[in-house]
């Protein structure tokens, strides 16, 4: 294999397969490229132990011994721990038909390899996906907070470009929720409450355990935060918005001293952005918009639509 630029951080390979020569192989294989190798033996060991694991890369058997393969795929691709550009490939010892490789692709695998290809074809795109994917966590952590992993301002500026250029050539949906979690005690429509100490940190976690895997989740202001939902149009906008303000609401035990919470919420959502177009910023505005004006209802409508 020709020689490489060094990785930014030494990234990890999690084989999850049945085969201890195939394990040893690997090994054999990627240790000397600068890859930590680590392995489980079937799809149950791989759903318990991948998020302690925190792969950069998966090598799913598209056989394995206990459980449907596609479905563990899938599983993997709803765990917000294992991110979208975590790349995940298929392996398989026996030659790939179209329809296994496209319910692979369908499920969320990146390529579906037989055993037989070039070994050196094999390592070259291990180390090109990987690369993009050290590349894309180095880019996150600078438009993320590291307390919290929220998207920051920039974070959240960034995301949204990318997903408006996405849905725009897609002809897809895209929804932007604003939410304001505040004390639920009586006040004037016109009084803004102060999220007490400690709310911010309990909703975010109550945020990122509750987001699909798709989402970008970040703070805008004290106690309120942005979620750019992709594939979202504006009735699951409002679906999103009532369930996550449910989970909000509902969560206990609260920590000691956080009074009784009621989230506020505002949306921007678009069926088809190709046929309505929409620039990055108005989508992340509009929401903000909306959220005012939820806010200012006092015990009215806790979930408005932007409206221009």
């Amino acid at each position: 294999m020709p020689l490489r630029a060094p990785f930014i951080r030494t990234p990890v390979v999690l084989v999850a397969h049945a085969g201890t020569w195939l394990i040893r192989a690997l090994d054999s294989m990627l240790a000397p490229q600068g890859y930590r190798v680590l392995c489980v033996t079937s799809g149950r060991e791989l759903l318990e132990q991948v998020v302690d694991m925190g792969p950069d890369v998966v090598l799913l058997d598209a056989n394995l011994p206990d459980l449907d393969s596609i479905a563990v795929c899938r599983k993997l691709r709803q765990l917000r721990a294992v991110s979208w550009h975590t790349p995940v490939f298929m392996i398989t010892s026996t030659p790939a038909t179209k329809q296994q490789r496209l319910a692979a692709l369908e499920a969320g695998a990146w390529d579906y390899l037989s055993l037989g290809v070039n070994v050196e074809e094999l390592l070259l795109k291990v180390d090109a996906f990987t690369r993009v994917k050290l590349e894309t966590d180095h880019r996150l952590e600078e438009d993320a907070e590291p307390a919290s992993g929220l998207y920051t301002k920039r974070g959240l500026e960034r995301r949204a470009r990318e997903l408006v250029s996405d849905a725009f050539r897609r002809h897809a949906p895209l929804a932007c929720l604003a939410l304001a979690v505040e004390p639920d005690t009586p006040r004037a429509p016109s009084e803004a409450a102060a999220a007490p100490p400690g709310v911010v940190d309990f909703a975010s976690r109550l945020l990122q355990a509750s987001g699909r895997a798709s989402d970008a989740i970040g703070r805008a202001a004290a106690g309120e935060f942005l979620v750019l939902a992709p594939s979202t149009a504006p009735a699951g906008a409002v679906q999103m918005a009532r369930r996550l303000s449910q989970v909000i609401e509902a969560a206990g035990p609260r920590p000691a001293g956080l009074p009784p919470l009621r989230v506020r919420a505002g949306f921007e959502a678009v069926g088809d952005l190709h046929e309505t177009p929409l620039d990055p910023a108005s989508l992340l505005a509009h929401a903000s918009a909306a959220l005012v004006r939820a806010r200012a209802s006092g015990n009215g409508l806790p979930i408005q639509r932007y409206e221009a």
